[in-house]
């Protein structure tokens, strides 16, 4: 949860002094990485919600996240080094006041010679024969791993890191080979033409091509580590420092703001190409249907980007061995004008394409709906909203509300008796959307209470008289339903507006964030990124907060993440929970929650495929929780054997489907016959609503609620 949030004068007329620094240009990255330490520093001191004390304890933490941010396997430094480093753990709360880069430089500078030396080591272990016989076993558990005492035990871990990966490859090998047997037995059973490609290989032959792509694998990821910028590993320094004040409280360098932003509003400025990594080269993906690279009509997914001219007067850059994020940041740029890619066609000719940048919609943010024909002959209506997002920089520019408002009117249309809401997945986004959403499904009246830092407390209003939806609505949630979502299904649930159902709670974010440019205390116009801080927690009209917490569903229903440690309240620096005083809201009562529940636990007891799932998701969390693993080739097979046996138990769920018919729009339909990428979305999607257990029991719920008007 955050909002277009700005700082008024009052609360930086305190801190102001002490924020506001006069620093000439930074004349390279060190003297900028300084500013920004101490920026960073009293940014967090004076504007965060709940403040912490920076002293040795502190500085502790940091030290200790800082580690499980950078080697969290325990894979690159050595014993020798912790050692080494472990002189700074209480000096970390000085370095960030003063802008000293001592600690950072030292381990990025060692990690750097470290990769070096395992990449030499890697090699070394590729140049000769792997033996898959021996009797060893990796340990999976990270905080179960020591860091290797000397370079013998690292090249150890290393070998050992390196079978485990083989002998998954052998085994990914193994199930397509399974599968491809199957398929090809059933067609000769049925008599049907054999298109089936078949290529049975040896378990040498298997191990042979297995080592290969691993070596590859390792091959490129240390060829792309060598390319990352150190300024990069500056970002992951300083977010030990700030996610030790609450996990989303982060720095952001300009090119990950960037890229915030995007995500976010939904839309980029470029040519709508994906560019993929392959082997040290770029590649054009899939292109977006109607986007400048698709009507230029000159290129085609698989093309190699050789160079990139982001202004017509400027010279063509390079990009062969670039990081794909660079490059991406060559071909983005500002609406109307023009780039010219350099590729090479599959055919070995070289092309320049030039194309004139436009806004590119990242559909798959925004929410959309079907009609769904239900067993007992109703039409209901099946809302998908992936995130509150919002454009606070256009008054034109899309946001959650009123695209959930067209979904709706579109729904009505085809006079559905029923709404299902889903915020499954939904991680959040504009604190003002949730207000809107409500708005549109009932009256006026308080929404959620915000708390700042000072203790002083807010409550945000709806204030829409009309709404267009009255009738019964589900809110579907899971464990990965946060902020944003928690807000409105929370305030839904108070009001008796809507049944909540899902997992038993919600993610249990319960706070605010703002994004602050650091370049306001400065006196500079470079950029030094921004800081997204926490400036409040909110709560509930009950005053209950969210936090930790979540939202407790009406229907409860387990799923795959119930048993896994999913949430804020498995973060060691995850703000608490508390409680303030309700704010006066006049309670709806639109259903019976006990009949409704009653008649759902009914259903879903005597359900055989949730209880499937349900026996499958601890299966699989136990899995999950395994410390170590066998690197014997004959006893990784027996184990992988054993697991495919229990897994044939589970087969069940892949065959499943809900029964439920479902309906799109003419409009869409149109769409589909000129947009091959949108058919082929809207195939897959509906493909998955098939399966969807959850949302065949949320259609009974909302078929039991009755229809009302």
């Amino acid at each position: 949860m955050w909002k277009n949030f700005k700082l008024n004068k009052f609360l930086l007329l305190i801190p102001l002094t002490s924020l506001m620094f006069c620093f000439n240009s930074p004349k390279n990255d060190d003297e900028k990485m300084q500013t920004i330490m101490v920026s960073v520093k009293n940014t967090l001191s004076y504007l965060h919600y709940s403040p912490k004390t920076i002293n040795d304890a502190y500085s502790k933490d940091v030290y200790k996240h800082y580690f499980e941010l950078v080697d969290p396997a325990k894979r690159y430094f050595l014993q020798s080094d912790m050692d080494e480093f472990s002189k700074h753990e209480t000096k970390l709360d000085d370095y960030i006041g003063q802008g000293d880069l001592t600690f950072y430089k030292l381990t990025i500078d060692r990690l750097y010679q470290r990769v070096d030396e395992i990449d030499k080591i890697t090699q070394d272990i590729f140049s000769k024969p792997i033996n898959l016989q021996e009797d060893e076993t990796l340990t999976l558990e990270p905080k179960l791993k020591k860091v290797p005492a000397n370079k013998q035990e690292q090249y150890n871990e290393w070998k050992k890191f390196i079978k485990y990966n083989i002998l998954q490859e052998v085994e990914s090998m193994n199930s397509k080979e399974e599968a491809q047997k199957e398929k090809k037995d059933s067609v000769q059973k049925f008599k049907l033409k054999d298109t089936i490609k078949l290529k049975v290989l040896t378990q040498e032959e298997k191990i042979k091509k297995a080592t290969d792509e691993v070596k590859d694998l390792v091959k490129d990821t240390f060829t792309r580590f060598k390319k990352r910028k150190k300024m990069d590993w500056f970002t992951v320094y300083m977010n030990a420092y700030t996610e030790v004040f609450d996990p989303h409280t982060n720095y952001y360098s300009p090119k990950d703001k960037e890229d915030f932003d995007t995500q976010f509003t939904g839309k980029v400025i470029g040519i709508g190409a994906l560019i993929q990594e392959k082997k040290g080269n770029l590649y054009l993906g899939a292109l977006t249907i109607g986007a400048p690279a698709w009507k230029s009509k000159q290129l085609s997914e698989g093309d190699k980007i050789l160079k990139v001219r982001s202004k017509p007067k400027e010279d063509a850059v390079n990009v062969v061995g670039m990081l794909s994020d660079e490059a991406v940041r060559l071909i983005r740029g500002e609406k109307g004008t023009p780039v010219t890619l350099t590729v090479q066609k599959k055919d070995g000719t070289i092309k320049d394409v030039t194309m004139i940048r436009e806004e590119v919609a990242i559909e798959d943010t925004f929410a959309r709906s079907i009609v769904v024909n239900a067993p007992n002959g109703k039409k209901y209506g099946f809302i998908n909203l992936p995130s509150f997002n919002a454009d606070f920089e256009n008054a034109k520019g899309r946001n959650a509300s009123d695209d959930i408002k067209n979904e709706i009117v579109k729904l009505k249309a085809q006079n559905i008796e029923g709404i299902i809401l889903d915020l499954r997945n939904n991680g959040g986004g504009s604190l003002t959307e949730v207000g809107d959403i409500m708005g549109l499904f009932m009256e006026a009246g308080p929404y959620v209470q915000v708390k700042d830092g000072n203790g002083k407390i807010q409550t945000l209003k709806n204030k829409n008289e009309t709404p267009i939806w009255t009738g019964p609505l589900v809110i579907m949630q899971n464990e990965l339903s946060a902020s944003a979502s928690e807000i409105l299904a929370g305030v839904m649930q108070d009001y008796g507006r809507a049944m909540i159902i899902g997992s038993p709670q919600s993610f249990g974010k319960g706070t605010v964030q703002t994004f602050v440019d650091l370049n306001r205390f400065l006196n500079t116009e470079d950029d030094f990124g921004s800081l997204k801080l926490t400036i409040q927690k909110f709560y509930r009209i009950t005053g209950e907060s969210t936090q930790r917490k979540g939202i407790v569903s009406d229907i409860q229903m387990k799923d795959f993440f119930t048993y896994a440690e999913v949430g804020e309240r498995y973060d060691d620096y995850a703000l608490a929970w508390d409680k303030i005083s309700p704010t006066k809201f006049q309670k709806l009562n639109y259903f019976n929650i006990q009949a409704l529940e009653k008649a759902s636990a009914d259903r879903m007891a005597k359900n055989s495929n949730y209880q499937l799932l349900l026996e499958s998701a601890q299966w699989r969390e136990k899995l999950d929780k395994e410390e170590n693993i066998t690197l014997n080739i004959t006893k990784f097979n027996e184990l992988m054997k054993n697991r495919k046996s229990q897994i044939e138990k589970f087969k069940a769920l892949t065959k499943f489907e809900n029964g439920l018919q479902f309906i799109m729009y003419p409009s869409e339909i149109e769409r589909e016959k000129k947009d091959e990428a949108f058919k082929k979305k809207s195939e897959m999607w509906i493909k998955n609503l098939k399966k969807d257990l959850y949302l065949q029991e949320a259609m009974n719920i909302v078929s039991d609620m009755g229809a009302k008007s």
